[in-house]
C-alpha cells in the first residue's frame, strides 16, 4: 500500500475514532499531498515525495515548538510535540549517531573525499543512500569535521 493510501486510511480511522489531533495533523498533511499532486499535474505521489513532504511538515512543527518553548508558551509547544510526534511515525527511523558515523566514513572513502572541495559529494552519497533517515544540518557537520 502506497503512503498516501496509508495516509487516507489512517485518517478515516482517527476521525471514526475522534483522534482530533491526529485528524487535523492528517487533514493538513492531505492537503500538502494533493496540492503538490495539483502543482505537478500528477494523478499520484510516489512515496519519496510524500516522505519528503511529511518530513517538511516535521520540521516547520519543530520550529514552531522552538519558538513556542522560549516565548514560555508551553502549551502551544505541548500541541506541537503531539503534532510533530503523530508525523514521525510515518518517516523511516533515523539513524543513530554510530551508523551515521559508519555511512560518513563509507560515502567519504566511495567518493575518495580527501579536503573541503569534496562535501557535496560526500553529502549527496550519504543524504541518496539514507534518504530520509538522516538529519541534513547533523551531517554536514560531522562531514565538516572529517574532511578539514
Amino acid at each position: 500500500m502506497s503512503l498516501s493510501k496509508q495516509i487516507e486510511k489512517d485518517y478515516i480511522e482517527a476521525y471514526k475514532a475522534k483522534a482530533t489531533v491526529k485528524v487535523a495533523v492528517l487533514r493538513h498533511l492531505k492537503t500538502a499531498i494533493k496540492n503538490r499532486m495539483i502543482e505537478e499535474k500528477a494523478d499520484a505521489l510516489s512515496d519519496d515525495v510524500v516522505l519528503e513532504l511529511i518530513a517538511k511538515q516535521v520540521k516547520q512543527r519543530k520550529d514552531s515548538f522552538d519558538q513556542y518553548s522560549k516565548a514560555g508558551r508551553d502549551d502551544l509547544a505541548k500541541v506541537e510535540a503531539e503534532e510533530m510526534a503523530e508525523l514521525e511515525a510515518y518517516l523511516p527511523s533515523q539513524l543513530s549517531d554510530a551508523e551515521l558515523d559508519a555511512a560518513i566514513d563509507a560515502a567519504i572513502a566511495e567518493v575518495g573525499a580527501s579536503s573541503m572541495a569534496d562535501m557535496g559529494k560526500v553529502m549527496q552519497a550519504v543524504l541518496g543512500a539514507h534518504k530520509g533517515q538522516v538529519d541534513g544540518k547533523k551531517a554536514s557537520g560531522l562531514v565538516k569535521s572529517k574532511l578539514s
